[in-house]
């Protein structure tokens, strides 16, 4: 049995490599990359609706017979049970870490070669749905684009491309994640120029088009051409309300600010428990009692969109104990600000206990609150122009994404193409760029980017940088050099330099910690001396490196060194300073030539 299963496999590898070979000869690679890209759109599209079915499928199932007016204490018990079903599928069967799934995208492409590993391509869709379906606060959004990303990525290893074309794929498979999940073909193109950072070019905007509306007419065919929130404007929108709208964006970028920064701190304080199970209890526990004083944090939040979108702000409080303020103005206005304020809370206990989910439903959700929110307090007041509810619900939603994604076009075209809200494209643009500008003032980058930017390992639109972060820093370390001790005698030094091909000489002691350099032109006129071989030691004519490199030090911030010290030459040490080898001017420019030439050539 096993050496037919042999034979068969090896069959099928022969069969694969001819066809390789028929496509090499027969296909050029700009129209092969073209059809990969619509396998991608219809890949995508697929495990979008197969996420979305499973998570309203277990949301049903779990939560149709709730009692509307009242307490329903298995909230207490669900979101529980999801993230420790999701947690345990990850800690023994993944065995990988699935979460954050846009910022290991960025990983993948800034330091991976655009490599996603093959279980990403279904482990998400698993897990959260796990998550989200029995009620974690959190969305599917970002797993989805993860899974997408790894099955453009896996799909270009397959079929053997290069890696300047992986990158492209990996993008691809992105944008067709949002647009199958949303039906948003134009959102899912943006998203990669915004959030993924990938430059916009006559070579890459085919494939991320072709992948973005073969996702968005798959996702048509199997779930309906209607807008996944139906929004029908009732009341137009007027040039008056302008500095109302330029208001929403700054509130709305002081919320994403508030967001970014707590969720970071959240993350962090459960980072520093060291154990599995103490986040899990210690997840389990917040995320527990917020949904169950808080049902509206259930799972992702698109009903409370939803009703608010359509102006039935009368059932936010089903299914709460809050169930009888529904109707009094100021049990909406605080129940829907206190959600305002601690939605953070529930979706970072969610991950952190052991979810698995995106912060692109949350930040939906918050923002169409936000807008409602505002307009709801402003129209307290007599002395202020009235604003719709609803159209303000809509345009906030476009104005936290754009601040928590640092994407306003993101945020503008998704809101727009998510709601069919095109009369509103103005004030969605102008509370999109207000609130951009606002959080751009106080964090340089996004909630998605800003670690990688930290560790140096974030690829941006600035070619020069995107270069430098491509760079492998171990494959510009040169090892060839050879070592000499403090208690050398100049007499062997000679020696020694009549074996190396080299002018420098790291000077290390027996720890292999470096203690300084000798310098060819600083002892060439004492070396052909032979009556001084035995006065003078390495450690009298040694000298200080002007500067070291640690190893693990961005590659950006390596070449500044470089410039600082002026020099062709730097020792590499590790973090207890021992040698490990030199990096070179002249060597990290032609590694820089040669990941320019693989990279972006052709733009």
């Amino acid at each position: 049995m096993k050496k037919d299963n042999f034979q068969l496999s090896t069959f099928n590898f022969q069969l694969f490599y001819r066809f390789l070979l028929w496509r090499d000869k027969h296909i050029q690679e700009k129209h092969f990359i073209l059809i990969v890209s619509f396998l991608v759109g219809i890949c995508t599209a697929a495990a979008a609706i197969i996420l979305k079915s499973i998570i309203h499928f277990i949301q049903h199932l779990l939560t149709g017979n709730f009692n509307q007016d009242g307490a329903n204490y298995l909230y207490l018990l669900y979101p529980v049970i999801g993230i420790l079903l999701a947690g345990l599928f990850v800690k023994y069967i993944v065995r990988d870490d699935i979460s954050h799934g846009v910022t290991k995208i960025l990983y993948a492409i800034s330091q991976r070669k655009s490599r996603i590993k093959p279980h990403n391509t279904w482990t998400s869709i698993v897990a959260s749905s796990v998550t989200i379906g029995f009620g974690g606060s959190v969305g599917a959004e970002a797993p989805i684009v993860l899974t997408g990303a790894a099955i453009g990525s896996n799909l270009g290893r397959l079929f053997r491309m290069e890696q300047k074309t992986l990158m492209l794929l990996v993008g691809c498979g992105a944008a067709g994640a949002i647009a199958g999940i949303f039906k948003a073909p134009i959102a899912g193109v943006v998203f990669v120029v915004e959030v993924l950072l990938l430059d916009l070019t006559m070579t890459s905007v085919l494939p991320l088009l072709i992948t973005s509306v073969t996702a968005a007419t798959v996702s048509y065919i199997f779930t309906g051409t209607e807008a996944m929130f139906p929004f029908s404007q009732t009341e137009a929108f007027v040039i008056e309300r302008i500095p109302y709208v330029l208001l929403l964006g700054v509130f709305c970028g002081l919320v994403s600010l508030y967001f970014t920064k707590v969720m970071n701190r959240v993350e962090g304080m459960y980072r520093n428990l060291n154990n599995y199970w103490k986040k899990f209890i210690v997840g389990g526990i917040m995320l527990s009692v917020l949904i169950f004083i808080f049902p509206p944090l259930y799972g992702e939040g698109y009903d409370t969109i939803s009703s608010l979108l359509n102006g039935q702000f009368s059932h936010i409080m089903d299914k709460s104990m809050f169930y009888s303020l529904n109707d009094t103005y100021w049990g909406l206005q605080i129940f829907l600000t206190l959600i305002l304020l601690f939605k953070v809370f529930a979706s970072s206990a969610t991950n952190a206990g052991g979810g698995c989910g995106g912060i692109f439903a949350p930040s939906l959700y918050l923002g169409c609150i936000a807008g409602f929110v505002f307009a709801h307090a402003s129209n307290y007041f007599p002395f202020t122009m009235y604003l719709s509810e609803k159209n303000f619900a809509l345009l906030g939603m476009a104005g936290i994404m754009s601040g928590v994604m640092h994407a306003p076009l993101t945020g503008v075209f998704l809101i727009a193409e998510l709601t069919g809200g095109y009369a509103l494209f103005l004030p969605l643009m102008i509370v999109s760029v207000s609130s951009y500008i606002t959080i751009k003032m106080f964090l340089p980058h996004s909630i998605y980017s800003m670690r990688l930017a930290q560790k140096g390992e974030l690829l941006t639109h600035h070619k020069d940088r995107a270069v430098l972060t491509l760079l492998n820093t171990d494959s510009v370390i040169e090892r060839d050099f050879l070592t000499v001790s403090p208690e050398m005698s100049l007499g062997d030094m000679v020696k020694v330099i009549a074996k190396s091909g080299r002018n420098t000489f790291p000077v290390i002691d027996e720890r292999g910690i470096l203690l300084g350099l000798v310098l060819l032109d600083n002892i060439r006129n004492i070396m052909f001396r032979p009556e001084l071989y035995n006065r003078f030691h390495v450690s009298k004519f040694m000298v200080s490196a002007p500067a070291k490199i640690q190893v693990g030090t961005p590659m950006e911030q390596i070449m500044r060194i470089f410039d600082d010290t002026k020099a062709w030459n730097l020792p590499v040490v590790d973090e207890e300073g021992r040698y490990i080898g030199f990096m070179s001017k002249s060597k990290i420019f032609n590694s820089y030539r040669e990941v320019l030439v693989e990279n972006f050539s052709g733009d």
